[in-house]
């Protein structure tokens, strides 16, 4: 039985009252809820990028300023497996001649795999050793090389801990060269590092060390050959007659234009991890990627790395933190008590400008919606004698809270104290004398 046309008129028209209630109601609560409004459309506009990476701990890091670009854990204290190895590498190049003679001991030559198989007894020429290590990753030889540079490998691991300490990385202990999970020392400390602090030992690696070409030259390496050596009777060391080849084990150097260097990790307490770089386009980054999956997902590493150097190649491009940014307007002379004038009962005053040459940094990588924030520190008087040049406060350049560039505020004139001298010459013009 159909509905008669005046019912369902009536029905529609009673929907509708409804709807439009609903948005009226609804418009009266945000009208009057305006911090709830706001709050909307707060979350719409910073919503954080989402990147779904594997790894549990992962940084992408501008190399040049140390500036995380996007961090997931990152300051998670995880272990890190051979990615250790970095600074084990550094460490070497830093500390030692790469003519030397590593003698093998028992304890390198019985290290697990990964290894070279070394002998106890047996020779190597140090630098021949670093390609072992950075390509092929051995564990022997990693062991060989803190020996022969530490003493020990106790003595090796304050070392990489002091070089940690010095690049800023206080979230980072070492205890083996090689990374091999470790037990817990009477310290409590266990092998260990963050994706920001890994990030930042890469960064300086490739950037800072006085040896940073020596770096990038063996971890950009395809493949390399080298023998081992003995000791003759009569003292003089010469080829032993075993022949080794490595290859480079860094996938990454033939997946994007630009990659830098590298380095893989794996054991069963870490899973899989890598460090590695790149620089395009004016532009360096470094990703650091901790627990990125566990057998058989070894290919995780690899789609993190590329997916977080297209997020900062595709996102970031260098702004200038620049003199054309102060408002000098800041800029107004200040008062000096007790400084000569030019005439008595007048007062005296400096003009102020920018240090040349000063700041860390002139340029970091932003995305187009950051904002460089200007910041003032000025004195606001100053008592005789006042010397041209002297430091009367500073301009600092920051993003996101942080400060990447300091610029020093000096004066740009001197001005005497007043004495008796300046007082007589005073009053003696004021009579014309």
């Amino acid at each position: 039985m159909s509905m008669p046309k005046s019912a369902g008129l009536a029905r529609m028209e009673c929907s509708m009252k409804k709807v439009i209630l609903t948005v009226t109601f609804a418009f009266i609560f945000l009208i009057s809820h305006p911090a709830f409004l706001l709050h909307c459309f707060a979350q719409e506009e910073n919503t954080e990028v989402n990147l779904n990476l594997y790894a549990q701990s992962a940084v992408l890091m501008d190399a040049d300023s140390g500036r995380v670009l996007y961090g997931k854990n990152e300051e998670q204290i995880m272990p890190m497996a051979s990615t250790t190895k970095i600074m084990t590498c550094i460490v070497a190049l830093e500390n030692a001649d790469m003519e030397d003679f590593v003698k093998v001991s028992s304890y390198a030559a019985g290290m697990p795999k990964v290894k070279l198989t070394m002998q106890e007894g047996e020779y190597y020429r140090l630098g021949d050793l670093l390609y072992s290590l950075m390509l092929e990753s051995h564990n022997d030889t990693a062991v060989a090389i803190a020996e022969h540079v530490g003493g020990s490998v106790e003595g090796f691991a304050r070392m990489m801990n002091q070089k940690a300490r010095d690049i800023g990385c206080f979230d980072t202990y070492f205890v083996t060269p090689n990374g091999l999970d470790a037990v817990v020392e009477k310290n409590g400390k266990i092998h260990s590092t963050t994706a920001r602090d890994l990030a930042k030992i890469m960064s300086y690696c490739i950037g800072i060390s006085e040896k940073k070409e020596e770096f990038l030259e063996i971890t950009r390496t395809p493949s390399y050959g080298f023998s081992n050596y003995r000791m003759q009777e009569n003292g003089e060391i010469s080829q032993g007659g075993r022949y080794f080849s490595c290859n480079n084990h860094n996938a990454f150097l033939t997946m994007m234009d630009g990659a830098l260097s590298g380095k893989t990790g794996f054991t069963n307490k870490a899973g899989y991890c890598y460090v590695g770089a790149l620089r395009k386009d004016g532009k360096t980054f470094v990703v650091a990627l901790l627990a990125c999956g566990w057998p058989n997902n070894k290919h995780y590493k690899w789609s993190d790395t590329k997916t977080l150097m297209n997020y900062g190649l595709e996102n970031y491009e260098y702004r200038e933190m620049a003199e054309e940014l102060i408002d000098e307007n800041r800029f107004v002379p200040i008062p000096v008590e007790n400084g000569q004038t030019e005439k008595i009962g007048g007062q005296a005053y400096v003009t102020i400008g920018v240090l040349e040459g000063g700041g860390e940094s002139t340029g970091l990588l932003m995305r187009k919606d950051e904002q460089i924030e200007v910041s003032y520190s000025i004195k606001e008087s100053l008592t005789a004698p006042v010397k041209e040049g002297t430091m009367i406060g500073k301009v600092q350049y920051s993003v996101d809270g942080t400060v990447y560039r300091t610029e020093i505020l000096v004066t740009k004139d001197s001005v005497d104290q007043i004495d008796f001298r300046w007082c007589v010459e005073k009053v003696l013009w004021n009579f014309g004398l």
